[in-house]
């Protein structure tokens, strides 16, 4: 035991640990190696993921560090509903992602990328816009994993928390280096395997050494009313709502989630989907018991941490071996979405900075793939660097979410709406983020007037989050009817109440505003777009046909 009465592991156990995991990872990815490798294969492995290795790579990259650590905080904060808002929305976020995934697969069979996409539709500026968004956000998640596996190495063993840094950068740099995505997508199904495993041991064992499900019954008079409502309008408003708005824009938004969609079989992206749905939401949910556990059994985070609150619970009611497990599983967590993360950094380096805009469309294959490795290796040497300082990394996920919100409406409507010009797309995006900023920090005086014209703007995001998602199962009649009813309710509703939740406002107007200017000014344009142009546009950039013995990848189409 530490200090903090941490199960504590010697610096050789804790190595030993790490060696066997980042090792064993290695040597799967040896097993898919190729003496040549070509780029489709490393950036997509060439669009013949299967069903099951592409729901588990989904899975397994959705569950990131931050995952354990905020579902456990948000069942510990907002009680009984807790691990519901922060499971459930998250998992319905991979399910909506689907019907326009498959609109994207349309326009872009042989695609890598959807900026590539959004280059073919609109030219530079909007595919940098959102080239730009992925890597600012993808640096940013591999900084804050890299930062969970320092603080974990910290907590349960003698070793710095810059050891334990730079042995997960460096591990996970190792394997995705020697076959990009492919690597990536393998080690996500065995790293799920086990995450799926320990979690099913962890999580019960967990509730009934504190004392089975009795004591969670009893837990309930230690709550307040609001953690013991199912329906607790301070959950919804303070954790369902914000989170159900920022994952949507992080579907659309990231890079690591469109490459999966580019990567699996056309025909396989609704069975993906909805098993990665399923998983997400049963693993997550479950971590999330273990805060609702430690509020109904009363215990307070060591030095009022958060993120103490998981390893002090698993400590506390476990034996040694069972940490050693937990262990593995924010490790292997942390690892999955960060290698996912360099597949995602390199693949825009490769395809949307070099095959695009330095190239201009006629890349050289073999610089591609060094573009790629050497994208990893900085990327890699960027988060360690990042992590070692103590950054305000919400501030950063604010105005990355925030980017991905207000790109949201533009490409989607972008690859339904012939009307949609490039300076509408930019535009869109830049007045969006502006407003956005201006809601979330507060820069005018939000009162009378001013904070009435921004919750109007929040309605109409709201508006656009509902039918959006109606749209992309529905239709698009469907969709129109459900953003118009749901815009009436909250004009209605929502006007002097949504003032007292300014995030979820700030959020909610990026998508409001970008949403009205996109096409006020698409209305402006009388170009109508051939949308068989971007199939001309977008393709491979190997000549070679190529066959994986893994049976990860097929053929690969010009």
């Amino acid at each position: 035991m530490n200090e903090n009465g941490f199960t504590q592991f010697s610096a050789v156990t804790v190595l030993l640990l790490l060696a066997a995991f980042y090792g064993g990872t290695y040597l799967l990815t040896l097993l898919i190696r190729k003496e040549k490798e070509d780029t489709s294969g490393f950036m997509v492995a060439g669009h013949h993921v299967g069903f099951g290795m592409g729901a588990a790579s989904m899975t397994a990259t959705w569950i990131w560090a931050a995952s354990f650590y905020a579902a456990a905080t948000s069942g510990y904060t907002y009680g009984v509903s807790g691990p519901i808002h922060y499971g459930l929305w998250g998992a319905l976020m991979i399910l909506f992602i689907y019907p326009f995934g498959r609109r994207f697969r349309k326009l872009a069979p042989n695609g890598h990328t959807l900026g590539e996409l959004i280059h073919a539709r609109h030219g530079s500026s909007s595919q940098l816009i959102l080239a730009g968004s992925n890597v600012l956000g993808s640096i940013i998640s591999l900084m804050v994993n890299f930062t969970a596996a320092g603080a974990l190495v910290s907590v349960l063993s003698p070793l710095s928390f810059e050891t334990g840094v730079l042995v997960a950068g460096l591990g996970v740099l190792a394997y995705t280096l020697t076959s990009g995505f492919r690597a990536s997508v393998f080690t996500d199904f065995a790293q799920l395997v086990a995450l799926m495993a320990i979690a099913i041991v962890i999580i019960p064992a967990v509730l009934f050494s504190a004392g089975g499900p009795s004591v969670m019954v009893d837990g309930l008079s230690r709550m307040t009313d609001e953690q013991a409502n199912l329906l607790s309008v301070d959950a919804i408003m303070n954790q369902g709502a914000p989170f159900f708005v920022a994952v949507l824009a992080y579907a659309i938004g990231n890079q690591t989630i469109s490459q999966r969609l580019f990567a699996v079989r056309e025909s396989h992206i609704k069975s993906t989907f909805i098993t990665a749905t399923l998983g997400y939401g049963a693993i997550v949910i479950g971590l999330g018991m273990i805060g609702l556990i430690a509020l109904s059994v009363g215990i307070e985070p060591i030095d009022g941490d958060m993120n103490n609150l998981i390893p002090q619970m698993v400590s506390t009611y476990l034996s040694p071996v069972f940490v050693a497990l937990f262990f593995i599983l924010v490790i292997g967590s942390l690892s999955s979405t960060a290698d996912s993360d360099l597949s995602a950094l390199s693949t825009i380096m490769m395809a949307d900075v070099y095959g695009k805009n330095i190239a201009k469309n006629n890349p050289n294959p073999k610089v591609m793939m060094l573009v790629g490795r050497i994208t990893m290796i900085v990327a890699t040497v960027a988060g360690l660097i990042f992590a070692s300082f103590s950054l305000d990394i919400l501030v950063m996920l604010v105005f990355v979410g925030a980017l991905w919100g207000a790109i949201v409406f533009p490409v989607i409507l972008s690859c339904y709406w012939d009307r949609v010009s490039n300076a509408a797309f930019t535009w869109s995006v830049v007045i969006a983020m502006a407003l956005f900023c201006i809601a979330r920090f507060e820069l005018l005086e939000m009162t009378g007037m001013t904070v009435l014209a921004f919750e109007v703007l929040a309605s109409a995001g709201g508006a656009v989050v509902i039918g959006l998602m109606v749209f992309g199962f529905l239709g698009r009649s469907a969709g129109l009817l459900a953003g118009a009813l749901t815009l009436m309710g909250m004009l209605l509703f929502a006007t002097g109440f949504l003032r007292d939740y300014m995030v979820l406002v700030a959020s909610l107007t990026a998508y409001g505003a970008s949403a009205i200017a996109c096409s006020v000014m698409s209305l402006f344009n009388r170009e109508r777009f051939d949308f068989d142009l971007i199939k001309e546009r977008v393709g491979d950039y190997d000549d070679t046909e190529t066959v994986d013995d893994s049976g990860l990848v097929a053929e690969g189409a010009k």
